[in-house]
C-alpha cells in the first residue's frame, strides 16, 4: 500500500541568475534538473520591487529555448554574435529574501551550502556563503549617502554562521508536529485537496493529474512557525506573489548529528536548536520579556533519535524530545553603563497581574500542551539581593496564574539553587539533576512513532509504566514541556538540559528496543557522544547570545575537569565581558535591521541615532489605547479545551488552513524522497558521502584495541577511549569554534578530518593509541637476561592489533587464500600461453579471466558475475519492500523460533 501522505519537496534547489540591462531572470530547477521555474525581476524601478512569476513549470529544452530568445533579443545589434545580451551573473541554492534600505532593493542568495544532518532522507543544510546583489540598474539608481552604512550594518549578521534550511523538512516545527500532520485521516486530506483546488489561482497546479485506482499520494506542506524563522520579514514582500517553492525559510541556532553504532546497527542522534526571532538580541541588551510575551534568548532544543537502517517516515522508527530555555518572563533589565561584571538587576515595570507571563505561558500551552514545568536555577541565598529578585517575582507570577487554571493543568515550578550545590563538597550536582530529570520526563513523556514493543509489554520496566505523555495506537506523544532558566540561560542551563536530555535519551533508546532498561551511565560511548553534541550546542548558543563559549561545562560540574580548565574559564569570562561591553551594541543594531524590527525611512532618525530600541520591541508603547486581556481567564479559550494536547497539533479548521495539500502520482519527484536522497542520476563518491563523514561512536569514541566490548553502553575507563574526552581540549577549542559555531569551510574527506574533532584531535587519537599499547605491554630494559621476556612483550601488541601471532605458521586455508590472491595479481600482466595453462592446472578455484582487448599494452579482463540463489534474491526484495512500508508476514519457522526464544529467556 502506498503511503497516505508525504512531505512536498521543493522543486527550486538550483538557481541561476541571468542579467540584462532591463531585467534579472532567476531560473530555478529541482536537483535532477527536470523541472524549471522562472522569475522575472524588473531593474528599471529605482525603489520598487516588481517581480513576475508565470507559475509555469518548464522542461530543460523549454528553458534553453527561452534563454536563447532572451539572449538574441537583448543584443545591441541584431545578428551580432560577438557580445551576448544575456549574462550569467551568479549560481545559487536558494533565495534568502529581498531587502531595501534608502535606495533600491537587494536580493540575497545562498551561494554555498553544506549538509549537516539527515532525518528520514530529508537533508538539512547549513549556509556557508551568501551574495547580496543590487537590483536596479545604475542608470536609474538614486544614491543616498547613508546607504553604505546600512548595508554594512546588515551584513554584520553573518549568514554563514549557524543558519540552516531544508528543501523538504520543516525545521521551524518539531518532529512530532511534522509526523502528526502526515498521519491526518484521508477524508480530511481529500477535502483539503478539493478546497485548495477551488481556491487556487494557479492554473498549472493540477495539470495532468490522473488518479489511477488509489495510486495517488497526498503531498503536504505546512506553514512554518514564524517565531523561529529568521528571514520571514525578508520574504514578506514576495510571499503572495511567487510560487511557494521559491520561499526558503531559514532558522538560526544549532544543528548537529552523530552516528551511534550498536553492534553495526546505525542510530542517528540529532540535536536541533531553534533560536527565536522575536525579542532577539545580545546578552545585556535583551533581558526578560516584551509586551507580547516573547522572552530574550528563547531557544527550543530538540533531540531526535532515528534508526538509520530504514529510511522512511512511515516504516522507520523515530523518537524526539523537546525542551526550552529562555529568560525569566518579567519586565527586567540590567544597566551596563556602570561597567560592572555583574550589573544590578532592576524591574522596569510593575506587573501585579502577571500580564506578560500570562502571554508567554499561553504561547507555550498552545505549542507544547500541558504540563509546563519551570526549572529555575537562579540563586536563592545571597548576601546582597541580586538574582533572588527574579525568583521572588517569578514565584508570585506563577502562583497568581495557577489559581485560575484547572488543577490538572497547573504550571509546575521547581526552584533549585545550582550554584549553591556546586560549591558544596557534600552534594553531587548531577545526581540531584538526574532526580529532577527523571521526574520531568515521567510527566511530559516523549514522542515515538511506533507502539510499544512486545518485549516491553511482556516484561515492562517499573519506570516505563510510570511514564506520562499521551499514548496513541501509533506510538506516544509528548505533552508538556520543560522550561529551564538561570540569569543568562547559558552555562547552568546547558548542563541541566544535558542531564534531562540524557534521561530522555535512555527512554528513547528503550522505546526503540535498543537497550533493555531505560538507564544510561556516564563514561559510555553513547553518553560521551551525546555530551559532545551538547557541548557544541552550548558553545554555539553562548557565542550567539553571550559573545563567548561556555565557561562551565558538564565536566566542571562532575568535578573531573583538568586543572588547565580554570585558566580557560578565565579567558572565556574576559572574552564574554569584552564582547558585552564593546561589540554587543553593534550586533544588536544588525539584528534589529536584519529581522525588520527597524525600517529605515527618509526623514526619520537613523538606526545609530536612536538612544534605545525599547520602543521597537515594545509595540504597545506606540498605541494610544492598548487592548487588555482578562486578568483571570488569561489563556486562549481554544487552547484550554484540548489540553494536555497542544492546540497546534489538534486537527481542527484553524489548523487545516495552515496546510497545503496536493495530490501527486506515486512516483512524482515532488514526493519521491528515495530519489531525492540517493540521487541515482548523478555520480557519487564515498569520500563525499555524509553518513561516512559524520561523527561515529565506533570510530571516534570506542577504544582501538581488539577484545574490547564494542557496545556503546559499556562503561569505559578514562584510558579506554578512542579519544581524550576528559581534557586536552586546549588545542581543539579554536577548531571547534571554527567548525561548529562560525563560517567554516567543509571538512576534508579524510577519516581523521571528518570526525567530530579537528586536526589537533586526530593527533591526540594517535597519542592515545600509542599510550594504550604501552600501558598494556610494559617493556622493561633493566637487565640483559630479560631479553626473551622483552621479545615476548614486543610480539604481544601485534596479536592485539592484528589478531594473530606473526611468528606462528600460516594455516592451509590462509595459505590457499594467499596463493589465489597472488595468482590474481599475476593474471593482470601479459603471460605466454604455456604459463597460463600451467596456472590453470595448479590453481583450482581461481576465477577464469578472459582477455577481451586486442591491445597488448592495456589488457583488460571480463569476469562473469556470480549467480545469486533464489533465497538471497527473495531476502533482498523483502528488504526493498520494507523501505516502502510493505512488511513480509512471518513464516511458521520464524514464529516458532521467536516463541522458543521468549520461553527460554523469560518464562
Amino acid at each position: 500500500m502506498p503511503t497516505a501522505a508525504a512531505p512536498i519537496i521543493s522543486s527550486v534547489q538550483k538557481l541561476v541568475l541571468y542579467e540584462t540591462r532591463a531585467r534579472y531572470f532567476l531560473v530555478g530547477s529541482n536537483h535532477a534538473e527536470t523541472k524549471y521555474r522562472v522569475l522575472k525581476i524588473d531593474r528599471t524601478e529605482p525603489k520598487d520591487l516588481v517581480i513576475i512569476d508565470d507559475r509555469h513549470v518548464y522542461t530543460q529544452q523549454e528553458v534553453r529555448e527561452l534563454l536563447g530568445r532572451l539572449d538574441l533579443g537583448n543584443r545591441t545589434k541584431m545578428g551580432q554574435k560577438g557580445s551576448s545580451g544575456l549574462f550569467r551573473a551568479v549560481s545559487a541554492f536558494g533565495v534568502v529574501g529581498f531587502v531595501r534600505f534608502l535606495e533600491g532593493y537587494y536580493i540575497v542568495l545562498i551561494t554555498k551550502q553544506r549538509k549537516m544532518a539527515d532525518i528520514g532522507g530529508h537533508a538539512i543544510y547549513k549556509i556557508e556563503d551568501t551574495n547580496m546583489i543590487y537590483i536596479p540598474n545604475d542608470s536609474v539608481r538614486i544614491s543616498h549617502p547613508d546607504e553604505a552604512r546600512y548595508l554594512r550594518i546588515f551584513q554584520n549578521v553573518d549568514l554563514s554562521s549557524n543558519f540552516y534550511f531544508s528543501y523538504s523538512y520543516d525545521l521551524s516545527h518539531s518532529l512530532q508536529y511534522n509526523l502528526t500532520v502526515l498521519r491526518m485521516p484521508l477524508e480530511m486530506l481529500k477535502s483539503e485537496t478539493t478546497q485548495a483546488r477551488q481556491e487556487s489561482f494557479d492554473i498549472f497546479e493540477d495539470e495532468g493529474l490522473i488518479t489511477q485506482g488509489g495510486s495517488g499520494v497526498f503531498g503536504i506542506c505546512s506553514e512554518p512557525y514564524m517565531k523561529y524563522v529568521w528571514n520571514g520579514e525578508l520574504l514578506e514582500i514576495i510571499k503572495n506573489t511567487v510560487h511557494r517553492d521559491w520561499l526558503l525559510y531559514i532558522i538560526h541556532g544549532f544543528c548537529g548529528q552523530s552516528k551511534l553504532l550498536i553492534y553495526g546497527r546505525p542510530v542517528y542522534v540529532t540535536l536541533i536548536a531553534r533560536r527565536s526571532s522575536k525579542f532577539a538580541g545580545t546578552r545585556f541588551l535583551k533581558r526578560g520579556a516584551n509586551c507580547e510575551g516573547d522572552v530574550a534568548n528563547e531557544v527550543e532544543t530538540e533531540q531526535i533519535l532515528c534508526d538509520a537502517s530504514v529510511m522512511s517516515f512511515t516504516a522507520g522508527s523515530y523518537s524526539s524530545y523537546v525542551q526550552v530555555r529562555g529568560s525569566v518572563p518579567l519586565y527586567w533589565s540590567q544597566d551596563i553603563s556602570t561597567m560592572m561584571p555583574k550589573p544590578p538587576i532592576t524591574l522596569d515595570q510593575a506587573d501585579p497581574f502577571a500580564h506578560v507571563a500570562a502571554l508567554h505561558f499561553d504561547q507555550m500551552l498552545q505549542r507544547f500542551g500541558s504540563p509546563i514545568i519551570i526549572l529555575n536555577l537562579v540563586k536563592e541565598r545571597e548576601k546582597r539581593k541580586h538574582e533572588r529578585i527574579l525568583s521572588e517575582e517569578l514565584v508570585a507570577a506563577v502562583t497568581y496564574l495557577n489559581q485560575f487554571l484547572p488543577p490538572e493543568h497547573t504550571i509546575v515550578y521547581i526552584p533549585w539553587d545550582m550554584a549553591k550545590y556546586t560549591k558544596s563538597k557534600l552534594c553531587n550536582v548531577l545526581d540531584r539533576l538526574n532526580v529532577i530529570a527523571e521526574s520531568v520526563v515521567k510527566k511530559t513523556g516523549f514522542f515515538v512513532n511506533r507502539p510499544d514493543s512486545y518485549c516491553s509489554i511482556l516484561r515492562p520496566d517499573e519506570k516505563w509504566n510510570e511514564l506520562g505523555g499521551c499514548v496513541i495506537p501509533s506510538g506516544r506523544l509528548q505533552t508538556g514541556i520543560l522550561r529551564t532558566n538561570c540569569v543568562d540561560c547559558l552555562d547552568r542551563t546547558n548542563t541541566a538540559q544535558f542531564m534531562v536530555g540524557k534521561c530522555a535519551l535512555a527512554y528513547q533508546l528503550y522505546s526503540l528496543g535498543l537497550i533493555d532498561k531505560p538507564n544510561l551511565q556516564f563514561d559510555t560511548d553513547a553518553v560521551r557522544l551525546f555530551e559532545e553534541l551538547y557541548e557544541d550546542h552550548g558553545d554555539t548558543l553562548s557565542l550567539q547570545y553571550g559573545g563567548s563559549q561556555l565557561v562551565h561545562r558538564v565536566k566542571t560540574y562532575r568535578k573531573i575537569a583538568p586543572w588547565t580548565q580554570h585558566s580557560k574559564d578565565i579567558m572565556q569570562t574576559l572574552s564574554r565581558y569584552y564582547s558585552n561591553a564593546f561589540s554587543d551594541a553593534d550586533r544588536q543594531d544588525s539584528i534589529n535591521l536584519f529581522l525588520g524590527v527597524f525600517h529605515p525611512t527618509e526623514g526619520k532618525p537613523h538606526l545609530w541615532e536612536l538612544p534605545t530600541d525599547f520602543y521597537l520591541h515594545h509595540k504597545n508603547t506606540m498605541r494610544l489605547l492598548p487592548t487588555r486581556r482578562s486578568y483571570t481567564y488569561w489563556w486562549t479559550p481554544e487552547v484550554i479545551k484540548h489540553l494536555p494536547l497542544p492546540y497546534d497539533e489538534v486537527i481542527c479548521a484553524a489548523n487545516l488552513k495552515k496546510l497545503i495539500v496536493k495530490k501527486f502520482h506515486r512516483y512524482e519527484e515532488e514526493i519521491d524522497i528515495h530519489n531525492e536522497f540517493f540521487r541515482p542520476y548523478e555520480l557519487s563518491s564515498f569520500d563525499d558521502t555524509f553518513c561516512l563523514a559524520m561523527t561515529s561512536s565506533a570510530r571516534d569514541f570506542m577504544p582501538k584495541t581488539v577484545g574490547i566490548d564494542p557496545s556503546p553502553f559499556t562503561v569505559r575507563k578514562p584510558d579506554e577511549t578512542g579519544k581524550s574526552v576528559l581534557g586536552n581540549k586546549s588545542n581543539r577549542e579554536e577548531a571547534v569554534l571554527q567548525r561548529k559555531t562560525a563560517a567554516s569551510a567543509p571538512p576534508p574527506p579524510s577519516e581523521e578530518a571528518v570526525s567530530s574533532s579537528s586536526e589537533d584531535d586526530s593527533g591526540t587519537d594517535r597519542e592515545d593509541e600509542g599510550s594504550v599499547s604501552q600501558r598494556s605491554t610494559p617493556v622493561k630494559m633493566t637487565d640483559t637476561g630479560d631479553s626473551t621476556k622483552a621479545t615476548e612483550n614486543l610480539v604481544q601488541p601485534m596479536k592485539e592489533v592484528y589478531g594473530i601471532n606473526l611468528s606462528d605458521g600460516l594455516s592451509e586455508e590462509d595459505f590457499s587464500i594467499y596463493s589465489r590472491f597472488v595468482q590474481l595479481g599475476q593474471n593482470q600482466h601479459k603471460q605466454d600461453k604455456s604459463s597460463q595453462q600451467l596456472c590453470s592446472r595448479c590453481s583450482d578455484g581461481v576465477i577464469k579471466l578472459t582477455p577481451i582487448s586486442a591491445f597488448s599494452q592495456d589488457n583488460i579482463y571480463e569476469v562473469q558475475p556470480p549467480r545469486v540463489d533464489r533465497k538471497s534474491t527473495e531476502i533482498f526484495q523483502a528488504h526493498i519492500q520494507a523501505s516502502y512500508g510493505i512488511m513480509q508476514p512471518l513464516g511458521r519457522e520464524d514464529t516458532s523460533m521467536y516463541r522458543e526464544y521468549i520461553r527460554n529467556r523469560y518464562l
